[in-house]
């Protein structure tokens, strides 16, 4: 059982003049192993901030608060280091990567997370058992990272990555941004699986509910002005779909 603890997280952006503007306002939150959480919240409430600065984005500067994975602080850490430790993020907007094979990326990854290289046979069956469950040509592998790629290939590769690196926390930073149904459908179903397993807890950042509809969260927190103003179970989701953000909108920070 592992466990992710966000404690009064306040989280400010480097502006391009070097001022710093405050975005995260003392976060709290507590995510374990084999839990869904879903984050909702209207564009610009700082979602994909309080995403990137677990992972360890350098645009962003921790001004207060804490973050721990098992009791360790994960602001210390480097971004390979929170990698290792078990902490994945599955982006917005992945970026390319020329030269760079999905293959040998994957391969890489694996062995800088667990720290010894995995034995090609056993490699090769995984990575095309995981390709096959994500609907994708066994072509795909000797691409290059994200280059190309559809917005549905994408995230399908993110995916992939999620199921084979099992890390013990893994942020999904709106990954159902520009699905078409079926592969919203595909994506889901490889998020599910690895739910399944008990072993990887889940932080969920979406707009709306369709993505929800296909896995269910444990827990919904509705993020406005930078902090968490409403939590509750996955009927809370419904509700924002029915009446909108409106009413948050005014809650003080």
């Amino acid at each position: 059982m592992s466990t992710l603890e966000i404690r009064d997280l306040q989280v400010s952006v480097k502006l391009p003049e070097g001022d710093l503007k405050p975005i995260l306002a003392g976060v709290d939150l507590t995510v374990k192993s084999g839990e869904t959480h879903a984050i909702m919240g209207p564009n610009g409430s700082g979602k994909s901030t309080l995403a990137y600065s677990i992972a360890g984005h350098p645009k962003y500067e921790i001004t207060g608060g804490t973050v721990t994975l098992d009791g360790d602080n994960v602001l210390d850490m480097t971004v390979d280091e929170r990698a290792r430790a078990g902490l994945f993020l599955a982006m917005q907007y992945p970026v390319e990567v020329p030269g760079v094979s999905v293959a040998n990326f994957l391969r890489t990854a694996k062995t800088a997370v667990d720290g010894q290289a995995p034995k090609l046979r056993t490699w090769a069956g995984e990575l095309r058992g995981a390709m096959e469950k994500l609907q994708m040509d066994p072509a795909f592998a000797q691409r290059n990272v994200n280059e190309g790629f559809s917005g549905g290939e994408k995230k399908r590769h993110e995916i992939m990555q999620l199921e084979l690196l099992k890390p013990k926390m893994a942020i999904l930073d709106e990954t159902d941004s520009g699905l078409d149904i079926d592969a919203l459908r595909i994506v889901s179903e490889g998020v599910n699986r690895v739910r399944e397993t008990g072993e990887t807890g889940l932080l969920l950042i979406t707009h709306y509910t369709r993505i929800l509809r296909y896995i269910q969260p444990d827990f919904v927190h509705v993020f406005v002005a930078g902090k968490i103003v409403q939590e509750g179970g996955p009927e809370l989701a419904e509700q924002l779909e029915a009446e909108g953000y409106e009413r948050y909108v005014g809650t003080r920070v």
